[in-house]
């Protein structure tokens, strides 16, 4: 489980192509089905239902698609859904030898199909993903027949695996593409405060070092499997609902921030937080003083909900004007630091970033880079990630210098997240150092 070679941060531990996968439904008409890149697509001729940049990657893809290519024809125009999708390519491949496949993850350490864990009892315990197993089942037997069907257990057993075992397959700005299942990464246990990163070109995932390692020991590696950013109360719930187990990782056991909860201070000019949920009218705040009223905490509970209830429903869709309302609710009553706000500016910066409104997006920007790195850390691809956006949007305004700034510390940061030979760096960040770069010499 470790070698002796000193890990340098940044440096590539594991690179890994899927045992399994599938691009998400809702981009097969954007994105290759087998190399998962933009570009000039063709049709398969067969099913009509997924779309190649070209005859090497459709060539390829055939050896799994010639499993599906006559099913997904047969039940258009409907679309499969893609865990229905991911979970018949993966009973096509186990009938093909696949649980005989070994996965390295160091010279003579491997994983194969059978080590990874199906939850069995986990699933059958919960109510959701029964009716969601059912479901497909359903869906599996209209569009494999029953005679390639595995049996009810057995079936179940993939399933499990398949759900826990599974990565969310993300571009290089950690938008999902589509879902994989990775076998020698599956070694790799949880942490909120992780040491490891995972990224991706394409379907192949990398794991790379956030820090430097005197030797590699696996069973030390951790990766985070959500997003971080969120109470520990959230976060633990999150992981024992998907993954089934408590996290007991340094960051859960440890003190939570006192701002992730908390109301700003009713004195405009004071930045100290306000434990609003445990005060009383008559309390006042610890640093300046200000008396704490029954109606500011009133309205602190009703931005709270009010806010609560508009990032449930954006769960999956942003809305700019919905975040700009919460926002202007939020002003003076939310912490700067309080994560409900926070989230509500991610939100708020990619939609703003979506309808073409810099300057908004720019001051939004500004905003989540102190919480980014309270939250995130000053090592993560999501802080990389926000630099870099920044800067872009300075450089398209004009404002060189800055750019420059924020583009330089975008490619400290994402130099050990994704890698200089990434395409995030050849493609964009590169050129775009190079462009403000110029900008200032010429200016």
């Amino acid at each position: 489980m470790r070698t002796k070679k000193l890990v340098h941060e940044g440096c590539t531990i594991h690179k890994e192509k899927p045992f399994v996968y599938v691009l998400s439904s809702r981009l097969r008409t954007e994105r290759c089905d087998y190399c998962l890149k933009k570009g000039q697509f063709m049709k398969c001729s067969g099913c009509h239902y997924v779309h190649y940049c070209g005859k090497i990657c459709q060539k390829d893809g055939w050896s799994v698609h010639r499993f599906e290519c006559r099913n997904l024809k047969r039940v258009s125009p409907r679309v499969l859904p893609d865990a229905a999708r991911l979970l018949a390519r993966l009973i096509q491949i186990l009938r093909k030898g696949g649980d005989l496949v070994k996965s390295y993850y160091l010279e003579n350490c491997f994983r194969m199909y059978k080590d990874l864990m199906s939850h069995y009892p986990n699933i059958k315990g919960d109510k959701p993903r029964m009716e969601h197993f059912t479901s497909l089942c359903a869906v599996l037997f209209e569009f494999l027949g029953d005679d390639i069907l595995p049996n009810s257990a057995e079936l179940m057993g993939m399933y499990g695996r398949m759900c826990i075992n599974s990565f969310n397959i993300m571009d290089q700005e950690l938008q999902c593409l589509g879902t994989g299942m990775y076998l020698g990464a599956s070694v790799i246990d949880h942490s909120c405060t992780p040491n490891a990163v995972a990224t991706f070109e394409g379907p192949v995932l990398y794991i790379r070092a956030l820090k430097t390692f005197h030797y590699l020991d696996w069973s030390q590696i951790r990766i985070s499997y959500i997003d971080i950013l969120n109470t520990t109360k959230d976060r633990q719930k999150e992981l024992e609902t998907a993954y089934y187990f408590l996290c007991q990782c340094p960051k859960c056991l440890g003190p939570e921030p006192p701002e992730i909860q908390a109301a700003a201070c009713p004195n405009p000019t004071c930045d100290n937080s306000i434990d609003a949920q445990n005060a009383s009218p008559g309390d006042s705040c610890s640093k300046c003083g200000t008396p704490i009223s029954e109606t500011f905490l009133s309205n602190f509970n009703e931005v709270l909900e009010f806010t609560d209830m508009h990032l449930q429903n954006m769960k999956q869709m942003a809305y700019l004007d919905v975040c700009e309302i919460c926002l202007q609710k939020q002003r003076g009553v939310l912490h700067k630091y309080n994560i409900k706000h926070v989230k509500t500016l991610d939100l708020a910066f990619q939609s703003s970033i979506d309808f073409q409104k810099w300057d908004f997006a720019r001051t939004l920007a500004l905003e989540l880079v102190d919480a980014y790195y309270k939250y995130y850390g000053g090592v993560h691809p999501v802080t990389g990630l926000l630099h870099l956006k920044l800067g872009k949007i300075l450089l398209f305004e004009e404002s060189d210098e800055l750019a420059l700034e924020h583009l330089t510390t975008a490619y400290k940061i994402l130099k050990i997240t994704h890698g200089v030979g990434s395409s995030l760096f050849k493609e964009e960040l590169g050129p775009l150092l190079k462009q403000a770069q110029m900008a200032l010499t010429q200016g």
